[in-house]
């Protein structure tokens, strides 16, 4: 019987963020993954405090960047690897009223300090922008496939993963441990992102699916250096290579790519660019989302050695870092959880 402080179920950007505090602590630990859940390895990667739809602030948006951009920094030294690509990102406005709104939002002190509050007039070849755009500053982009291959890698090298499917059947509940075929843990965290409905302990949370997709295109004449938003995002990659997304689909159950997803994110790309491009590739995957679009975390209420991590959405990258942080502190010390994000939320 191998005894391990931790077992941690799945690996995406939250998992990562986990196995990192555990690390930091000297907490013994093993991994279980089996790439059934890829919204991780499929996102855009995208940071940004500001929703765009509506100029309101990300939640605890200031909070979470403190954490998350040191937290890639960190893994940036470690693996001697670029991960964090920093930019501007550039709203295009679809009318007056849309730049109204814009800085309408200058009084929210929230967003105002991450809005320009000067337009940007310019016109960039084979760009729609006949209403002008504003600049939203401190975004960026982490390269999460490339990332989450190289943590995964790092794991397997030193024997801290397995790539298996975990069987929560198999879990054993003792006098202080909990037990897992020839596992005993203090603790077991799921941070398996939508494949939480097959979780007997942690189904009953009011997790929903949102089916997202993109695509990589190569456009020879556009030329942009900045995250384009509009009704859809187009951020380059270099090459003249650009990836745009991302549909929001909530009935679709699949996580292959869709013939109907590649229309509309087509057509609605024709509205924002003008110039030929052709489709490289598509990808898809479910993001495990919230109807108060908050994470969910927390301790099972009736086996304390069983907690979740989960329920990041469409902003994993910001929101991953902070949350494993709390939960790890609260289990080991007690820390309060951030209320908007505990699980007890549901039991009210």
């Amino acid at each position: 019987m191998l005894k391990v402080d931790y077992i941690l179920v799945g690996l995406g950007l939250a998992g990562m963020a986990f196995v990192e505090e555990l690390l930091d602590a000297n907490k013994s630990f093993i991994v279980f993954e089996n790439n059934s859940q890829t919204s991780s390895l499929v996102a855009g990667g995208v940071y940004n405090p500001v929703i765009l739809k509506r100029f309101t602030p990300v939640w605890n948006a200031k909070e979470q960047l403190a954490v998350a951009l040191p937290f890639y920094e960190k893994l940036e030294k470690k693996f001697n690897t670029k991960f964090d690509e920093k930019f501007v990102t550039k709203k295009a406005f679809k009318s007056i009223a849309d730049q109204n709104n814009w800085f309408s939002s200058m009084d929210k002190p929230t967003v105002a300090p991450y809005l320009d509050l000067t337009l940007d007039k310019n016109t960039y070849a084979g760009v729609l922008g006949g209403f002008h755009f504003g600049n939203v500053k401190e975004t960026g982009r982490i390269d999460t496939y490339t990332l989450i291959h190289t943590y995964r890698r790092y794991l397997q090298e030193n024997n801290w993963m397995r790539l298996e499917k975990f069987k929560h059947e198999e879990i054993v509940f003792g006098e202080g441990f909990v037990g897992y075929q020839d596992l005993e843990a203090k603790n077991i965290v799921f941070a398996e992102g939508f494949g939480i409905k097959q979780n007997p302990y942690f189904d009953h949370l009011p997790l929903e699916e949102a089916k997202g997709e993109s695509i990589i295109i190569h456009a020879p004449e556009l030329d942009i250096d900045f995250l384009l938003k509009s009704t859809l995002f187009v951020m380059p990659l270099g090459n003249k290579q650009y990836k745009v997304g991302a549909t929001f689909n909530s009935t679709d159950k699949t996580s292959e790519p869709s013939p109907e997803g590649k229309e509309e994110l087509v057509e609605k790309l024709k509205k924002v660019i003008e110039v030929p491009f052709t489709i490289i590739s598509q990808t898809a995957g479910i993001r495990p989302t919230v109807k108060d679009r908050k994470p969910m975390i927390g301790v099972h209420p009736e086996h304390s050695r069983l907690a979740v991590l989960n329920g990041l959405g469409t902003r994993g990258v910001m929101i991953g870092p902070s949350v494993a942080k709390n939960l790890f502190h609260h289990i080991e010390s007690g820390q309060e959880i951030v209320p908007e994000t505990d699980i007890k939320r549901f039991s009210k």
